[in-house]
């Protein structure tokens, strides 16, 4: 039976990452990236497209108590299994990897004994491939096509109808190691990492990673679980960041409303940034800059909404019919047509993005600055062209008021630039004309005076959360009785059992062009608590955060929605956009708003003066990032044996 998505955490290598069930089952995992096909698919589906379980023998009825957690401030996950005659711990984590991913299990004996059992079934290619599959004393490989993979043990596997099963005995005290490596099929594999040493060299990687945190305040524990679950969404060749783990987990159960979330969303750049930033995070937040650079480069007209981990820009979409999906929610899409959309207020992101990271820095590249005078000068004529919107519906282009105060966050951030870097050449007076242009139109056809709230399109009375950002970007103060009005407006309009909807869906699909609902948007919500923040109605917004962090699960992770009806999370999982919001609203509400370390603040203020810096060789310098930390990495030789 499938797990709740809320039953699931999260380990990974900053490559890719795997969704381990509280079951002891790795349900989820593609190799070897994140965008790349999986060979575990049971999340999607069921135990004929791919899991590997380590559990004790006999089931779920065997097990008297099942504890989880994290090691402190760590992405190492040890879950423990209380049974009638002993207790084991099964502990979960993928290294660092030198060349290639590594999936390392360790099952260690804590009391009494507790006979156990292994169920493997890699399946290829979304769950549609069975491995052809060897063994020897101590290895199994399974390969098809290009993958391979490898299985170092000290169990007695036998093959039952296309699966690899072991039973084991683990004893106070006795351990299991087991290493689970992909590779090339037409290499050999590598050599066995020792389980042990590799677990706690992973531990101590992330600890020292948590210990950069330069947050301090009543949600530490949050912010801190938050910005590692960030980093595991990292794609660290490139520094991009993908939005979730996983592909078509339904945003509400049964539903069609499944998309492929394993892509780098240009929509989440600027509070991405600054939540890296608020951390402490500056050089994750440089290379996440950087990774935009390179992303948006080239025709600014064909600026997309999404780009793959390194950059790639064909992210074609196709359905997999042979996966039923999460809990028969159909279909399961590889790949998102929505990177083929056009979204004005990806401009804006962009733009902000930039501004915010160079005037953090207190440098400007000319190269950079290039490339964002032509995104300006795109919107001179093509902010006033209707686009799909924030949220990528599937209806027809309309005038999004959202869309519109991004095209002037765009507009103003150029602006802005030419201000305080008076070396920069550009049209400074054309542009405020622009943003004057763009301003005074939003305010004319997106507010609507009587609902008192600015609204999803031009002209019309539907309401939509993406107005809340009026007054994050600036484009409003929260004093304009506009934009109190407007969260008032939200909040009577689009709050559902206390979380915020992003806009009622129409079983018509009149706006969206989709059928069925959706759970409440957890990124809104946090959006209002920003809000109710800023026009200073504090109790509601601590109030409100305090429930939002009620729904993460024990782990501390979030997905993209929440159902208010059946209460649990829905969405893909884990999300970064309501990791970035969480982190976001922890530092707004506790004043631990500055974006760069104390070091960082000095190191940029001796380079302010408005300096401009000729990159005429490179588009995406390194600019003032701190050098890179030595990585621990596991020690290669072969698995501890039983003890």
């Amino acid at each position: 039976m499938t797990l709740r998505i809320e039953d699931y955490a999260v380990i990974g290598d900053l490559h890719t990452a795997a969704l381990v069930g509280m079951n002891g089952s790795i349900d989820w995992l593609c190799l070897p990236h994140f965008d790349s096909p999986s060979c575990f698919a049971g999340l999607l589906g069921d135990g004929s497209h791919g899991f590997w379980q380590l559990a004790p023998a006999g089931g779920p009825s065997s097990i008297v108590a099942t504890r989880r957690h994290y090691r402190e401030d760590s992405l190492v996950l040890e879950t423990e299994f209380d049974t009638a005659t002993g207790t084991v711990r099964v502990t979960d984590c993928m290294p660092m990897r030198d060349t290639h991913p590594h999936v390392v299990r360790l099952v260690e004996g804590i009391s009494g004994t507790v006979d156990m059992h292994m169920d493997l079934a890699v399946r290829f290619d979304y769950g549609e491939i069975v491995p052809w599959l060897t063994s020897t004393d101590g290895l199994i490989r399974m390969t098809a096509g290009p993958d391979a993979v490898a299985l170092w043990h000290l169990v007695d596997p036998v093959g039952h109808d296309l699966h690899t099963e072991a039973d084991f005995t683990v004893r106070e005290g006795s351990r299991f190691p087991f290493t689970f490596v992909w590779f090339p099929s037409h290499e050999e594999p590598p050599p066995p990492l020792d389980a042990y040493y590799a677990i706690n060299l992973t531990d101590a990687y992330w600890k020292e990673w948590s210990a950069r945190c330069t947050y301090e305040g009543p949600y530490r524990d949050a912010v801190v679980r938050s910005l590692i679950t960030l980093k595991a969404l990292t794609y660290e060749p490139t520094g991009g960041i993908v939005a979730a783990a996983t592909t078509s987990l339904p945003e509400a159960i049964g539903g069609s409303r499944n998309w492929d979330y394993r892509y780098c969303w240009l929509r989440d750049a600027t509070l991405t940034l600054e939540s890296l930033m608020r951390g402490g995070y500056f050089e994750e937040a440089m290379a996440w800059r950087d990774w935009l650079l390179r992303a948006v480069a080239g025709d600014v007209s064909r600026l997309q909404i999404m780009y793959g981990p390194a950059g790639e820009r064909r992210l074609d979409e196709w359905e997999a019919p042979w996966l039923p999906g999460y809990e028969n929610s159909a279909p399961v899409r590889i790949g998102n047509a929505a990177s083929g959309q056009f979204q004005l207020d990806v401009y804006g992101e962009v733009m902000s993005a930039l501004y915010a990271s160079a005037h953090s820095e207190g440098i400007q590249s000319r190269a950079a600055w290039a490339l964002q005078t032509q995104l300006v000068d795109f919107l001179r004529t093509g902010w006033d062209e209707p686009d799909d919107g924030i949220w990528e519906v599937r209806g027809p282009r309309r005038h999004f008021t959202h869309s519109k105060v991004m095209a002037w966050v765009a507009v103003d951030r150029a602006v802005r630039t030419l201000e305080e870097w008076p070396e920069l050449e550009g049209p400074l007076e054309e542009w405020r004309v622009l943003r004057h242009q763009i301003f005074t139109e939003v305010c004319e056809k997106g507010y609507n005076e009587k609902i008192a709230s600015f609204t999803q399109y031009y002209e019309c009375d539907l309401l939509d959360a993406s107005v809340l950002m009026i007054p994050l970007v600036g484009f409003l103060p929260a004093t304009d009785p506009r934009v109190i009005s407007t969260v008032e407006a939200v909040q009577k309009g689009l709050v559902d059992d206390g979380f915020v909807l992003r806009y009622r869906t129409a079983d018509d699909g009149e706006v969206d062009g989709l059928t069925g609902r959706e759970g409440a948007f957890l990124a809104c919500s946090f959006w209002l608590v920003d809000c109710l923040h800023l026009i200073g109605r504090i109790d509601e917004a601590e109030e409100l955060f305090g429930r939002l962090l009620a729904l993460r699960n024990d782990l501390g992770l979030l997905s993209e929605e929440y159902d208010p009806r059946g209460g649990r999370l829905v969405g893909n999982f884990p999300q970064a956009f309501s990791h970035v919001s969480l982190v976001n609203s922890a530092c707004r509400l506790t004043g631990h708003d500055a974006l760069a370390t104390q070091s960082e603040m000095e190191m940029a203020e001796a380079l302010r003066g408005g300096r401009v810096v000729d990159h005429s060789l490179s588009m995406f310098p390194a600019m003032s990032r701190p050098p890179k930390r030595k990585r621990m990495r596991g020690v290669r030789h072969r698995g501890a044996a039983k003890r």
